[in-house]
C-alpha cells in the first residue's frame, strides 16, 4: 500500500517533487497546496526552462493528473490550518514553502490525520536528516528537515572521506547556480551581493552547509566551514571540499575509494564522472554528488581537494522524496 503524501508550496523545490512523484509508485500525491492559479501550476509543471516536461492532465477546477499519480487535489491558502491535507487522505506533508522552517512553525500541519513533516530546508532546532548519511537514525521525530542542497552533496562525500580517513578539519566552496532568492536584476536584498543581478555576476555569498554536516555527523561539529560562490547557471552545482585527514594517501587511493563507495555504501546516491563532462550534463541528475577523479588533488599525503557536481534541484528533490518514503515506512 503507498504511503499518501501532500506537498505545501510549489516553488522550484516543491515542483521537482510534484515532478518526481508523478514518476513513483512507492508514494501516493493526494494533495497539493499552491498560491498559483490551477492553471499557472499546470504550466510550470508541463513546461520547464531547465527540466523536461511533465504528463500533465487538468480533471476539473481543483484537480489534476500528474504522471502516474491521479486525482490530486489543489488547494490554496496562505494559512496552514485551512489546508486539510488529512482529509484526502495524507499522512506526510513535504513543507516546500519556506515559510515554516523550524518545528513549532511546521508543526501547525499536525492536524486532521497528518503524523509527519518533512522540511525540505535547513531548519532551526529540528532534527536534521541526510539520505544515505544518518537517515537510519530517524527515530518518528513527527517533524524533520531534510537539511539543504549543497548539504546533501556535501555530506555523503564527507561520509566516505571521513569513514576512510579520518577528517580533522576542512574548507568547502560551493560554486552554485543562481537561485529565486537571488535578483534578476539589481534590486534591495538583506545581502547586498546578492541584491546584484545574478544571471550576470559572480556572487560570493554565505552557506551554512559545511557546518551543518555537524547536524548530521556530529563527530565533524566544528571541523567544517565553507561559503559559496552564486554563478550564472540556472542549475547544477559543484562543491570543492579541502581536508586535513589523519590517514595518509594518494589521488589514486583516494580516487578508488569514492569509486567503491560509488558501487557499495554509497550505491544510487554518489556517481563517478569518468568522461570528463561539464555543469549542463548532469541537468536532472538524481544522484546526491557526482564525484570527479581527475579533480581530486593531495598536497603532502594529508591534505586533499575533492570535487563534485549536484543537480541541486533535481537530485535534492530526489532525495527528498527518499527521505519521505523512508519516513513513511514508521506510520
Amino acid at each position: 500500500m503507498s504511503i499518501k503524501v501532500a506537498v505545501n508550496g510549489t516553488g522550484r523545490i516543491g515542483l521537482c517533487v510534484c515532478k518526481i512523484l508523478g514518476q513513483r509508485d512507492d508514494l501516493e500525491l493526494v494533495a497539493i497546496n499552491t498560491t498559483m492559479s490551477i492553471d499557472t501550476l499546470i504550466h510550470l509543471l508541463k513546461y520547464d526552462s531547465v527540466h523536461q516536461s511533465s504528463e500533465i492532465t487538468k480533471i476539473s477546477e481543483n484537480q489534476i493528473c500528474i504522471g502516474k499519480q491521479k486525482n490530486i487535489q489543489i488547494i490554496s491558502t496562505r494559512n496552514i490550518q485551512e489546508t486539510h491535507f488529512g482529509q484526502y487522505g495524507a499522512e506526510i506533508v513535504i513543507e516546500c514553502t519556506g515559510a515554516f522552517n523550524d518545528v513549532s512553525k511546521a508543526s501547525l500541519h499536525l492536524y486532521d490525520g497528518i503524523k509527519r513533516v518533512v522540511i525540505s530546508a535547513p531548519a532551526t532546532d529540528t532534527p536534521t536528516f541526510v539520505y544515505g548519511v544518518n537517515h537510519l537514525s530517524y527515530a518518528n521525530e513527527p517533524v524533520i528537515s531534510n537539511a539543504s542542497c549543497t548539504t546533501n552533496a556535501l555530506a555523503p562525500l564527507t561520509k566516505v572521506l571521513h569513514e576512510n580517513f579520518k577528517i580533522l578539519s576542512g574548507l568547502m566552496t560551493t560554486i552554485h547556480s543562481y537561485t529565486n532568492d537571488q535578483n534578476l536584476l539589481d534590486s534591495k536584498h538583506k545581502d547586498l551581493r546578492r541584491a546584484r543581478a545574478a544571471a550576470l555576476n559572480m556572487i560570493p555569498t554565505s552557506t551554512g552547509a559545511a557546518k551543518a554536516i555537524g547536524l548530521v555527523m556530529p563527530e565533524l561539529k566544528g571541523k567544517l566551514n565553507g561559503f559559496a560562490v552564486r554563478v550564472p547557471t540556472p542549475d547544477v552545482s559543484l562543491v570543492d571540499l579541502t581536508c586535513v585527514i589523519e590517514k595518509s594517501a594518494t589521488k589514486e587511493i583516494i580516487n578508488e575509494t569514492f569509486k567503491k563507495a560509488s558501487q557499495e555504501s554509497m550505491k544510487d546516491l554518489i556517481f563517478v564522472d569518468e568522461e570528463k563532462l561539464v555543469s549542463g550534463d548532469f541537468i536532472g541528475s538524481p544522484y546526491s554528488a557526482i564525484f570527479i577523479p581527475d579533480c581530486t588533488t593531495i598536497v603532502n599525503e594529508n591534505q586533499v581537494k575533492i570535487v563534485a557536481w549536484y543537480d541541486n534541484e533535481w537530485g535534492y528533490s530526489t532525495r527528498l522524496v527518499d527521505m519521505v518514503h523512508f519516513v513513511g515506512q514508521s506510520l
